[in-house]
């Protein structure tokens, strides 16, 4: 029985290794470039007025700069355009000098006619995603600091207006955060950009405050809309690399009709094409570029300021972050074209196909297709290039002279990037007004470059593909060939919609002559996010794709397509099968944050267990025992699947409200978590299938995670053995009553008057300090060679074992021995305790990050405030000391263990199932009442 324990729990414990490597390494190598300064980077610390600086001493503004620059900013005499930074979670504010570095060397080569000023903003790197206290302080902070830097412009000719703010992590919720304060004017900032910000909901909620303040944030945005209007703001998440905020919290939850709010992932940025983890993309060249240029470009040039227009701002950022089309951004082209080439310069097409190679020679080339005869049998018209020179190269001819276009309008604008080349699609339909497409191929400048084009039929290039289930464990196999006669072809997914699924894409290409071929270029497109990843290929390969989405589809209407970009007359072999080790890491990627809460469930199972076992046979189960005893899954999801049911009931939410009852937590694998929504009833079951695995991985952590602590246990108690007396009781350890109740008292006035997380983790070393010294009197009894044999009493019942004479300590025969029964009874305590040292050590740790923001602002303030910990951990903080005397004898006769406390224990686990996945701080809560029911039974 012992090695199938450990056999499952190791089984256990590989299926989350598996998915921990593939959530923290099973991605592409970071193919982001660094950004280097040119010269030392100095950051100038601006001074804020006093009563700004006495609120807050241990926040700063500083000014980057470097080299001459740096020196002729001294004084802050600043005449160019204000940029904030704001860093996030434990971020620091020389993060800032990637885009500062960028925005001077840029500005440089525009012999400074145009200019950035970059500022920064020193948090004191706080852990504001894990402790959200702080979060309200650096809103107020922030705004002081804008306040700041426009003073510094007061006396400039045409001062700014705005600041425009780039927000990482955390820092991006803050910006957005500004306007939920009473005084904040919305006209002070007009532009916003985050990086990898998780503004749906927070990573980790740890404690009340930072939800509040997601509430706080979401309201106003979503209440005042109209009034925001006039702020762009552009949201940047990191893709896959970065495991610390998914990409699908990073979308903005807007006004579908507020195109000012955009949302995307840097792996659809053009030019970028990279994924970033959550730091890189500070740093990360390609995107830091984007960044920059769009700024230079949304700076009005006759006032060096940055522009007021939204238009403007959403059609430059359109520009650099979504299609980065031929035309620059604003600009119009309705005028029609005409051409100046002789006759000879134009050539007509009459096949479906263009394949065109300019020469090394300069030359002035048109390619002419007609559509008269066409229209009818083609709905599309595609074409590509490797020439990436942003120049129209797309007409559709209206005035023809024999085989000349004599006048024609620009259809360039539908042109988007690729990794390898540029292309563009033409919807023939749309065209009625236009007789001929042209092709302009002319090379002025003598480069070399290829040409691609052909007339398609829509149902020729689209097929439709069905996507093996989730369950069937990579075993079955989707296959597709594709003879490829043309260039572009769209594989529509059906049924790849949930994030929980992951897909193995392999793509097998063959040419029979690869000359003067382009790569081929495969796009796994999102058509309610713009999530695209791109793939780059030669002929011929093998390349694998793997296909996972960072947001679930919000509607019934769509499904994520594979775009292929083909060479002509190739042969092309798709297959998809299931990726269990990227199911498993896509799991943890959205769900993995709930697992303290199956781990807490769990170790509460496992004490309840032991009490039974103590109530039965008088000793408790040893901890890998009970927890194997204890993990019955369907006595917790059965009741919480029930309550779900139950509340797509509107009488039972009526009455559910009506009681003031919070909402029932789900699992963040659907878009949306109101179960009164008309939603697939397979989609809103799936979480609940996913939540007993969770709980079997919340059981590999407890019990791997209980085996260290008692491998640690040993190893301490061996250490500190040299420096304690030797003892043989079962009372090592234990506190006097007066000293127990000077302990509460003063624990809980230092938790009142310094942090609350402070006296939990005192508390909890003293209750570890008890099993080390039940440890050392186990070790010292099972060295004793003299124990007497065990004594069974005559008159027990119920078969429970009674301690004899030797294990009271009493004399037999004039001899003071020792019995077998009193080591049992050590190693009996030694079992319990261990159980509750576990379970203690997960509230300690959930309230560890307010205990090291208390530690960090120390020298400025003694007392945390706010402090999640206090007053709501003072049950947890008595009921420690509490069970610091409690043994299984105690329990044994407690008739408030027998009567209340095991059968509370067990609804207070489908509680934490129910209410704690979304809010991990009730954790804490629920754990309080179950320790101090245990806690009681040791006195009553």
């Amino acid at each position: 029985m012992r090695y199938t324990i450990y056999a499952f729990f190791g089984f256990s414990l590989g299926v989350l290794l598996v998915g921990l490597r593939e959530l923290l390494f099973g991605f592409e190598e970071n193919r982001c470039s660094m950004t280097y300064m040119f010269e030392y980077p100095e950051y100038q610390r601006v001074q804020l007025p006093r009563r700004v600086a006495r609120q807050y001493p241990s926040y700063g503004l500083y000014l980057y700069g470097e080299g001459a620059y740096a020196q002729e900013t001294k004084g802050l005499k600043l005449t160019g355009a204000p940029v904030l930074f704001l860093p996030g979670n434990a971020g620091s504010y020389k993060q800032a000098r990637s885009l500062g570095s960028v925005a001077l060397r840029k500005a440089e080569d525009l012999d400074r006619q145009i200019q950035m000023n970059v500022f920064t903003i020193d948090f004191n790197e706080e852990l504001v995603a894990l402790y959200g206290g702080s979060l309200r302080r650096q809103t107020h902070f922030l705004h002081e600091c804008i306040k700041a830097v426009l003073r510094l412009y007061k006396d400039q000719p045409d001062p700014p207006t705005s600041v425009v703010l780039v927000g990482h992590s955390m820092g991006g919720v803050v910006a957005r955060a500004l306007f939920t304060l009473p005084r904040f004017n919305p006209y002070l900032v007009g532009l916003i950009i985050t990086q990898a910000s998780p503004h749906q909901a927070p990573v980790l909620s740890l404690d009340p405050y930072i939800l509040q303040f997601y509430t706080t944030v979401s309201k106003r945005w979503a209440t005042d809309a109209e009034k925001f209007q006039n702020v762009t703001v552009l949201s940047v998440g990191g893709g896959h690399r970065d495991y610390q905020v998914r990409s699908g919290l990073t979308a903005l939850s807007c006004p579908i009709d507020d195109l000012n709010k955009m949302s995307l992932v840097v792996t659809a940025v053009p030019r970028t094409w990279v994924s970033t983890d959550h730091l890189s993309i500070v740093w990360c060249k390609e995107l830091v570029l984007a960044t920059v240029r769009s700024f230079f470009d949304l700076i009005e040039p006759e006032t060096g300021q940055f522009t007021d227009d939204p238009e403007k701002r959403m059609s430059v950022l359109n520009y650099h972050f979504f299609r980065h089309p031929v035309q620059q951004p604003g600009e119009r082209q309705h005028d029609p074209v005409t051409f100046s080439a002789p006759p000879e310069a134009w050539k007509e097409v009459n096949t479906l196909r263009l394949f065109y190679s300019a020469p090394k020679e300069a030359e002035v080339k048109y390619f002419l297709f007609a559509l008269s005869s066409r229209r009818k049998a083609y709905s599309h018209f595609h074409c590509r290039s490797n020439n990436m020179e942003m120049s129209s190269w797309l007409y559709g001819c209206t005035q023809i002279s024999g085989s000349v276009c004599v006048q024609a309008v620009d259809l360039s604008s539908g042109t988007e990037l690729l990794p390898a080349y540029k292309a563009v699609t033409a919807k023939i339909s749309e065209l009625s007004h236009v007789s001929h497409l042209i092709i302009d191929a002319s090379n002025p400048g003598g480069e070399q470059f290829t040409v691609e084009c052909e007339l398609q039929r829509e149902e020729s290039f689209t097929v439709s593909v069905q996507m093996p289930h989730v369950l069937s464990f990579g075993l079955t196999v989707s296959d597709i060939s594709i003879n490829s006669s043309g260039l572009l072809h769209t594989l529509q997914l059906q049924d790849f919609h949930q994030v929980y699924q992951a897909f193995r894409i392999t793509v097998v290409s063959h040419c029979k002559s690869t000359k003067d071929r382009l790569p081929s270029v495969y796009r796994l497109r999102v058509p309610w996010f713009r999530e695209d990843s791109f793939t780059t290929a030669s002929i011929p390969s093998v390349s694998e794709i793997y296909g996972m989405l960072h947001t679930s589809r919000p509607d019934n209407t769509s499904s994520a397509l594979l775009q292929l970009h083909t060479a002509p007359n190739c042969q092309y072999k798709v297959s998809f099968r299931i990726s269990i080790p990227k199911v498993l890491g896509q799991i943890l990627r959205f769900s993995g944050p709930t697992l303290p809460v199956y781990t807490a469930v769990v170790l509460l199972l496992m004490i309840r267990a032991q009490l039974s076992s103590v109530k039965k046979s008088g000793r408790p189960f040893g901890m890998q025992e009970a927890m194997s005893k204890s993990l019955q899954l369907h006595t917790l999801e059965l009741p919480v699947l029930l309550l779900m049911l139950l509340l797509r009931q509107s009488w039972f939410r009526d009455i559910w409200s009506s009681l003031g009852l919070p909402g029932v937590d789900s699992l963040p694998l659907n878009p949306t978590g109101d179960l009164s929504q008309d939603v697939k009833a397979s989609e809103q079951e799936w979480p609940r299938l996913v939540s007993p695995l969770l709980c079997v991985l919340g059981a590999a952590i407890a019990f791997w995670g209980s085996t260290i602590l008692r491998v640690f246990v040993r190893f301490l108690s061996f250490v500190l053995a040299p420096m304690h007396r030797p003892l043989v009781s079962r009372d090592c350890g234990t506190l006097r009553l007066r000293t127990q109740i000077l302990l509460m008292v003063c624990l809980s006035a230092l938790g009142g008057v310094t942090c609350g997380a402070l006296a939990l983790m005192i508390s909890t070393l003293l209750h570890f300090y008890r099993v080390i010294r039940l440890q050392m009197a186990e070790r010292s009894l099972s060295h004793v060679l003299n124990l007497a044999p065990q004594k069974v009493s005559q008159n027990s019942e119920n078969g429970f074992h009674s301690n004899d004479c030797h294990s009271k300590g009493e004399e037999c025969n004039g001899t003071p021995l020792l019995s077998e029964s009193l080591l049992q009874d050590v190693r009996d305590d030694l079992e319990l305790h261990l159980s509750l040292s576990t379970l203690l050590t997960l509230p300690m740790m959930l309230c560890a990050p307010s205990l090291i923001h208390w530690n960090r602002n120390l020298r400025y303030c003694v007392h945390l405030d706010p402090d999640p910990c206090w007053p709501h951990t003072l049950p947890l903080l008595l009921s420690s000391v509490l069970l610091i005397n409690c043994n299984t004898q105690t329990l044994l006769h407690s008739r408030l263990m027998v009567n209340l406390t095991t059968r509370l224990l067990l609804p207070l686990c489908v509680g934490m199932l129910a209410f704690c996945p979304l809010h991990i701080y009730r954790v804490t809560h629920f754990l309080s009442a179950a320790l101090t029911l245990l806690g009681s039974s040791c006195y009553f």
